[in-house]
């Protein structure tokens, strides 16, 4: 990690060239805010881009896409990915459009602050530096689970940065230099989940550049709101702990036994029921500390699932090239 200081004189003449990618897919509901985002950031208009990239969806995304780039004061480039069912390979294809020497991420469902741009790109003043990432944070929530997870920091960028394995920044709020991508390659097109971690890894393996966290370069994003949701995205996470396995190395989570299972939830509610529950009548607690640990065991089992069930595919081994 770089923690050299940056001269505040360089920094303010210091404006690259970049390509915001944005892969979408049925993002009908998202675009009116994403958009407004993209236009209310602080970097000069006329050295960004943004390359809104739709992944085959059923709804209005690309036509909403079509219609707003041909009124809008930011410059918009629709773009279109039908051929692979995959964010990765729909980043791929914003990359390959790029004209930027900086390569910024987000997603359709975040929600870039006006400073994140700008403060996710001055690092790379630093010659040496080949990628950042900035902080993701939750939107105001009202649900139990939001409210849980945002607790727990789910989202947050410090636990990829703090990997054991190795540092790597998730594609809601990344930058890349070019030059990076164009000597170890692309995402993996076929990949479908851990492609962020999977890229900054190869990138870092090939000792070409360092990384940097920017905690003020911030993008919100919505928590999952059900149980099913919730389930998913562990799953996802046991998946790409599978994949990334598979590829990489990294040591498999150790799963939680059934008798262990059992132990926490006895002790939840032998202990931690009547603790949190005289916390609350004091007002010093809510549902979501009451809740916590099985809501914690619940993401455990899924991801355990995830990574027990997972299976890399050949095909998602392939690496795309500029």
């Amino acid at each position: 990690m770089n923690h050299q200081p940056i001269d505040a004189n360089t920094t303010h003449n210091f404006l690259p060239k970049v390509s915001v990618v944005v892969p979408i897919y049925n993002g009908e509901a998202d675009l009116p805010d994403l958009i407004n985002c993209l236009v209310s950031q602080t970097y000069p208009k006329d050295r960004v881009e943004y390359l809104l990239v739709d992944n085959n969806s059923s709804d209005r995304t690309l036509a909403i896409l079509k219609a707003t780039a041909e009124n809008c004061p930011i410059t918009i480039h629709p773009l279109s990915e039908n051929q692979i069912q995959s964010s990765y390979a729909a980043r791929n294809t914003g990359i390959r459009a790029a004209a930027g020497e900086i390569l910024a991420f987000t997603d359709a469902d975040c929600r870039p602050q006006p400073q994140w741009l700008n403060t996710l790109i001055q690092p790379f003043v630093k010659p040496d530096l080949v990628i950042v990432a900035g902080e993701i944070v939750a939107l105001p929530g009202t649900t139990l689970l939001e409210k849980h997870a945002d607790r727990e920091e789910t989202l947050s960028q410090k636990h990829t940065l703090a990997n054991k394995f190795c540092p790597y920044g998730q594609t809601a709020n990344l930058a890349i230099r070019r030059s990076a991508l164009e000597t170890v390659g692309l995402f993996r097109p076929y990949l479908t989940t851990g492609g962020d971690a999977d890229i900054c890894w190869r990138i870092l393996g090939a000792k070409i550049g360092s990384w940097e966290f920017a905690p003020n370069a911030i993008v919100q994003h919505r928590h999952r709101t059900t149980f099913k949701e919730l389930a998913s995205q562990w799953r996802r996470y046991g998946r790409s702990n599978r994949y990334l396995h598979e590829l990489h190395g990294v040591e498999l989570m150790r799963e939680i036994t059934p008798k262990e299972y059992g132990y926490r939830l006895v002790r939840w509610l032998l202990k931690e029921v009547p603790r949190e529950s005289v916390k609350a009548i004091a007002l010093q607690a809510s549902l979501v500390d009451l809740l916590n640990t099985p809501i914690g065991l619940f993401t455990a089992y899924a991801r355990s699932l995830g990574q027990r069930d997972a299976k890399l595919p050949e095909k998602a081994k392939i690496i795309d090239w500029l």
